[in-house]
């Protein structure tokens, strides 16, 4: 993808994204219709990609297709263990 930053043109296909949340960390589990049925809100959830220490979210993006790059499939008991809130 051809971009131009500060009146550079850039050919790049990718983008990091690092967020700390700090302890705040919003989450949603949601069923095949959309509704949201848990809720988790505290650390980073282990269940997401790299060493993000409870506090980074970090993303490796692909441009072109928006396919999350570094995401890697969590277990279910990775899920599980998540401290997610029932929301009905």
């Amino acid at each position: 993808m051809k971009v131009t930053v500060q009146g550079k043109k850039l050919d790049v296909n990718r983008i990091y994204i690092n967020a700390k949340c700090a302890d705040l960390c919003y989450a949603e589990l949601k069923d095949s219709t959309g509704k949201t049925v848990a809720e988790h809100n505290g650390y980073v959830p282990a269940l997401m990609p790299e060493d993000h220490y409870g506090d980074y979210v970090e993303l490796e993006i692909d441009l072109e297709t928006g396919v999350i790059l570094n995401w890697k499939r969590p277990s279910i008991k990775t899920v599980e263990e998540t401290k997610w809130t029932l929301t009905n």
